[in-house]
């Protein structure tokens, strides 16, 4: 079995190539792929028939749904995410089989199992992945986020941040009035009850497009972004996204 895994994170990319192993002990890890570019580009100049691809969904330079929309790829994939029920539920609806995160082995064989049960109705048609990307992108976010002062627990509204972010592990928000609250959400989860008006610039920041005053380039062909509100660390874009965050920022 010819195997492909997309996945930008070097210890869990190692983690399912092993659980693959495990569970396939024939199995041939073909490549492994860390960004959209890098499979794009993978797959316009490598025809060899696959079998599986295994994909993570958030990579660092956009989603993985767009590396199927730009080549053509109709070999099966398993989609690694830690996504919420309702995108889930599109992913049923599209017939396309889903693993959960954090994975392990059993889940890894329990994949391999239901595609083998799958394989003879599998097809995979990029055009699904462009619907499935429309709902992600326009699902219905929430108004307010719950933060914990004390003793106490405070709703605040999604529209009053300017920004979410990591420091020394813990989740952060930050208001337009400049007040600060940690939050017991990830970024990931964040970015998923969040809007389009707000962009995951890198693993640490998810910035609201109102927050943001302007952007400059940075070394190495970077962008900085500077915020409307006071904030002391520097908010860096790498070279791979800076295009995609450009649209995003033209859209509003």
């Amino acid at each position: 079995m010819r195997i492909v895994i997309i996945e930008d994170e070097e210890i869990t990319a190692s983690d399912l190539a092993a659980s693959i192993r495990k569970a396939e002990p024939m199995a041939e890890i073909v490549a492994v792929l860390s960004s959209v570019k890098e499979s794009v580009t993978f797959f316009q100049q490598n025809k060899t028939p696959l079998d599986l691809i295994f994909s993570d969904i958030q990579l660092g330079d956009g989603l993985s749904f767009e590396i199927f929309k730009k080549t053509p790829v109709t070999t099966p994939i398993i989609f690694c995410t830690a996504y919420d029920e309702y995108a889930l539920n599109a992913f049923k609806v599209n017939s396309i089989h889903y693993m959960l995160k954090p994975f392990s082995s059993k889940t890894v064989g329990e994949a391999l199992a239901k595609f083998k049960e799958l394989k003879a109705n599998l097809s995979q048609d990029s055009a699904q992945y462009g619907a499935i990307l429309e709902l992600l992108n326009n699902r219905q976010s929430k108004s307010s986020v719950l933060v914990y002062q004390n003793d106490k627990i405070l709703p605040i509204r999604i529209e009053e941040i300017a920004l979410f972010y990591i420091d020394t592990g813990v989740t952060y928000l930050l208001t337009f009035d400049q007040k600060t609250y940690s939050i017991n959400n990830t970024l990931d989860v964040l970015e998923q009850m969040t809007s389009s008006n707000f962009y995951r610039v890198n693993r640490q920041f998810l910035v609201n497009r109102k927050a943001i005053k302007d952007t400059s380039y940075y070394f190495s062909r970077k962008l900085a972004v500077n915020l409307s509100v006071p904030f002391e660390e520097r908010i860096t874009i790498s070279k791979e996204k800076a295009t995609d965050f450009l649209n995003w920022l033209v859209q509003f």
